[in-house]
């Protein structure tokens, strides 16, 4: 009888276990480490690619959240990443032709992020912090940003794409849209060289306060050498602004406020702005013939560089066995 009852017990022991084991999911808790070159598989967990390792996928669905680690690097294409990416110091995360459904993070210090015909949720660059090196956003060729796009560090340049949201940013390097439907509003605060929106358009308010080098709407000013002007939806408030301000071409759906600008805003004739101007300004000058060399940029030379390391790096792992 004793038997009998530790053979049924251990049955029903192997068969509560059985249970147990087929209602857990089969991802819970894990994580894929990524070192090497993946191709069109799903990674059924979270992708983590280690401190000081390159990953580059081709093809690749990642079921869960993504980590790059500290002086790591992702570089995926053609890719889906089902839950969130978060870059940390000195890392980099490069993604061409493919989807992130959630939000994309660069920690303090991080390396920068470049989108490429990518959509994504929100996209957040931390401010720099203590951490030595200063971070970069470059968004293009037909990406989107279903949010919000805040930064607070660095070049942040965004061509060719859309955001859903609002695009904010403070104490960056510059702040620049060319060719960008912005669903929200646009706040450029405190820029180090300014800012250029050129034949893009906004929905919501735009505020450029505190910025130095300038802010150029339309083409025609000191920044850039952009060919058309912009859309704005609502009031655009130009304030505090040390450098040259100027704006051409452009069709405000509300009133242009101008406050302490120095010198103060040069308006061209060739602007309809609808609610009229509140403030101090002049007609455009003559366009200068050559840009602030002091604002040219060093992002998307950094970014070939160091995806083309990053490839080379994986590639030298070999397969990552995904």
């Amino acid at each position: 009888m004793a038997r009998r009852t530790a053979s049924a017990l251990a049955t029903l022991s192997a068969m509560v276990t059985a249970s147990v084991m087929m209602a857990a999911p089969a991802n819970a808790d894990l994580v894929m480490y990524c070192v090497g070159t993946g191709g069109a598989v799903t990674v059924p967990s979270d992708l983590y690619v280690p401190p000081g390792e390159s990953c580059s996928l081709q093809g690749t669905t990642i079921t869960g959240n993504v980590r790059v680690a500290k002086d790591a690097n992702l570089v995926i294409k053609g890719g889906t990443v089902n839950g969130e990416v978060q870059v940390a110091a000195n890392a980099y995360f490069d993604s061409v032709d493919t989807r992130v459904d959630g939000d994309v993070t660069l920690a303090a210090g991080g390396f920068g992020i470049y989108l490429k015909n990518t959509d994504t949720a929100r996209v957040v660059v931390q401010p720099k912090g203590t951490q030595p090196v200063e971070g970069f956003l470059f968004v293009e060729a037909g990406s989107k940003i279903d949010g919000n796009l805040n930064s607070q560090v660095g070049e942040v340049s965004v061509t060719d794409s859309e955001v859903t949201g609002t695009v904010s940013t403070s104490g960056a390097y510059f702040t620049d849209l060319r060719n960008v439907f912005v669903d929200g509003a646009v706040s450029v605060l405190n820029n180090a060289t300014g800012s250029v929106i050129c034949g893009s358009a906004v929905l919501g308010k735009s505020t450029f306060a505190g910025n130095l080098g300038g802010v150029q709407l339309g083409p025609n000013g000191g920044l850039d050498s952009c060919a058309s002007g912009n859309y704005f939806a609502r009031d655009v408030a130009i304030s505090n602004t040390s450098g040259r301000t100027t704006l051409d071409d452009n069709i405000i759906n509300g009133q242009l406020q101008l406050t302490a600008n120095d010198p103060v805003a040069e308006v061209a004739d060739n602007n309809s702005i609808r609610g009229g101007i509140a403030g101090e300004s002049t007609s455009l000058g003559a366009a200068r013939t050559a840009l602030a060399a002091e604002r040219e940029s060093t992002g998307a030379a950094k970014a070939a560089e160091r995806v083309a390391t990053a490839e080379k790096a994986a590639a030298a792992k070999g397969d990552a066995r995904l």
